[in-house]
């Protein structure tokens, strides 16, 4: 577990492997994380995607899980809690404020149980200072659209078709150009990534982006089925390969 000071401050890479040199994915040690998250990071880590940061808050916000996550944004290691219950996180600076440069690299290091509680709650745990509490919705937006993910979550993934549930703009989270007409065209329509991807100013990738983003913000619904539904496009070393 953090201690006080880790969770509050940012760590030198070589700082944070010194003093964290255990994996917290560790099969023989459950109690680290509740076993539910403990089975999805098992399952990342057996997908190679461990160290995936947007899968990693993904399965926190998915289970409504808590979680200490320990982010690699450029040199440093930021301690990260985030509350999907609340959508609020904790950090020494917010994630909003890392360049794009840095979020491209973004790597999850490790992940522990908090050792803070949010803002408002009467547990015996710490409570997080209300000066290092941000939103989550935007940093998971962001992270989302400028990460190093250019590929659909596993959760979303595979033969589907999608639709905006509300208008982004309600979010107050920034949609520029291409992005904001696919969004605004998928609260009328039902389609699937290959069909976005050929919108103006789309590609796989940014469909992509688009879609873990709001998906991470409650906002698309996934249909499995119907006449929309297609396989997700694949990519081989020469590039895209088109779904049915």
């Amino acid at each position: 577990m953090a201690t006080e000071e880790h969770a509050s401050t940012l760590w030198q890479i070589s700082h944070f492997e010194r003093a964290h040199p255990q994996a917290p994915r560790n099969p023989d040690r459950p109690t680290i994380v509740s076993s539910t998250l403990m089975a999805e990071l098992a399952a990342l880590e057996r997908r190679q995607d461990e160290n995936d940061a947007l899968e990693v808050l993904a399965a926190c916000v998915r289970l409504q899980e808590p979680a200490l996550v320990y982010l690699r944004v450029a040199e440093l290691v930021w301690p990260v809690t985030v509350f999907p219950a609340q959508m609020l996180y904790h950090s020494p600076r917010p994630l909003t404020e890392a360049a794009d440069a840095a979020l491209a690299r973004v790597a999850a290091m490790a992940v522990e149980p908090p050792g803070l509680r949010p803002p408002g709650q009467a547990l015996d745990q710490r409570a997080a200072a209300d000066d290092s509490v941000y939103a989550l919705a935007p940093a998971l937006w962001r992270l989302a659209l400028h990460g190093p993910r250019g590929r659909l979550l596993n959760e979303i993934g595979g033969t589907a078709a999608y639709r905006v549930l509300r208008n982004p703009k309600l979010d107050e989270l920034p949609l520029p150009g291409a992005l904001g007409a696919a969004a605004e065209r998928l609260r009328r329509e039902s389609a699937s990534l290959k069909q976005i991807a050929s919108w103006p100013g789309m590609s796989v990738e940014r469909a992509a982006r688009l879609l873990n983003a709001l998906y991470l913000n409650a906002n698309l619904m996934v249909s499995r089925s119907g006449a929309a539904a297609r396989p997700e496009p694949r990519k081989s070393l020469f590039g895209w390969l088109s779904g049915r």
